[in-house]
């Protein structure tokens, strides 16, 4: 069943890292289902990469055990619902990217007001702006893949 373009209400019951998470969704006829989302529009550091771990903590503090309103944009290759999520009236993407702890997707990003909050958070050094040369998520996930121990340095979205 696609769940493109509706609103579902989730308790958030599991959070993968600082950009996914599992909720437990009522969904149409009123039964309910574990539905993996990805938020769309950031991309959170990976496990394993610098402030993947604290990403994936500020994500639980702001959604885990509360409940949720997901829009649902799409879904990826995965098969995961690609989303748009507000935990207590809070948008959990602009969140992570407010706090440092994600990047604007630039690929996917179409509310380009995200890219003030990662801005400010850089000017500020708000979490992962703290290192001294962040990698992108994308760029250490292409490394990985190429054997490039290092990774592209990329301090930021190219806007």
């Amino acid at each position: 069943m696609s769940l493109v373009g509706t609103v579902l209400v989730c308790l958030v019951v599991g959070i993968s890292d600082g950009d996914t998470l599992s909720g437990r969704c009522t969904l149409e006829g009123g039964q309910a289902e574990t539905v993996k989302i990805r938020l769309a529009e950031i991309d959170a550091p990976e496990k394993g990469q610098a402030f993947g771990d604290r990403s994936k903590e500020h994500l639980s503090k702001l959604c885990f055990g509360r409940q949720a309103q997901v829009q649902v944009d799409t879904t990826d290759r995965y098969g995961r619902s690609v989303a748009h999520v507000q935990c207590d009236g809070r948008d959990a993407g602009a969140e992570q990217v407010r706090s440092g702890m994600a990047w604007v997707f630039d690929q996917y990003v179409r509310d380009t007001s995200l890219y003030r909050l990662q801005d400010t958070a850089r000017r500020n050094q708000e979490g992962l702006w703290r290192d001294a040369s962040p990698v992108s998520p994308w760029a250490w996930r292409k490394a990985k893949r190429t054997g490039n121990a290092e990774g592209e340095t990329v301090n930021g979205s190219g806007h």
